[in-house]
């Protein structure tokens, strides 16, 4: 039986899911990185396309923007065969060492949205992806030459509420970047026994209105996503 939203067949999606929130993205990274690449689901604009990287059987599956939309795509994923499932995505610095082009690797999320409250009835948690595919991709982001941070970064329901002014208390705790996503994804991992892991471009700096060219930013993800792929391919 196909899923309500990921409506693919049971063996359409590899045990390895790359997962942006920009459909669009999902089309360019099978168009540009992927060995015969195949469609497997178009319903709702929730683009998710088969192919090979590097003799790697490996899937890319849009999640739009936010948790409770990532939430129903990584568990549709989940049953339709995904083992490891990896955010790809953009995030906006935080902390002052971090730039715009920079890579970040996840070690942990701030779960500061709604969703992973509502999986967990509202209980304390630490959402964390997996140790092996942490380090994997914090290896092949290193090896991208592109500058790369690895640490806490934190998760977001509403993307306008983040302001300028919270910037020094999150920094202060160690918070890297700020996306909306990962946090949900680290939860399901648990829940789910799947393993997790995210990696991020920095598309700007809270707080400066300055953002990258969309020339340099997609720059940016593709050698985001190649580090995510390789790290795939060293994962086996």
């Amino acid at each position: 039986m196909t899923q309500l939203h990921v409506r693919a067949e049971p063996g359409a999606l590899a045990p390895v899911v790359l997962l942006p929130g920009d459909p669009d993205r999902a089309t360019l990274i099978a168009e540009r990185l992927f060995d015969d690449a195949r469609l497997y689901n178009s319903h709702r604009h929730l683009l998710g396309y088969t192919g090979t990287y590097g003799g790697l059987p490996v899937s890319v599956q849009a999640t739009g923007m936010g948790c409770p939309s990532l939430a129903i795509v990584v568990e549709e994923s989940i049953r339709l065969g995904a083992r490891t499932l990896i955010r790809i995505g953009t995030c906006g610095a935080v902390a002052p060492e971090v730039a715009p082009g920079d890579l970040v690797v996840a070690s942990a999320s701030v779960a500061n949205e709604g969703t992973s409250r509502q999986y967990l009835a509202g209980e304390a948690y630490s959402p964390t992806p997996d140790f092996a595919v942490t380090s994997a991709l914090a290896e092949a982001a290193r090896s991208s030459g592109r500058t790369t941070h690895v640490g806490l970064i934190q998760t977001e329901d509403a993307f306008y509420a983040t302001t300028p002014a919270g910037v020094p208390a999150m920094a202060a705790r160690g918070v890297l970047a700020v996306e909306m996503e990962a946090s949900a994804l680290f939860t399901l991992g648990a829940l789910r026994k799947v393993a997790t892991g995210c990696i991020l471009v920095t598309s700007n700096n809270i707080g400066d209105e300055r953002l990258l060219g969309a020339d340099e930013l997609q720059a940016g993800v593709l050698d985001m996503v190649k580090a995510a792929l390789d790290a795939a391919v060293a994962l086996g």
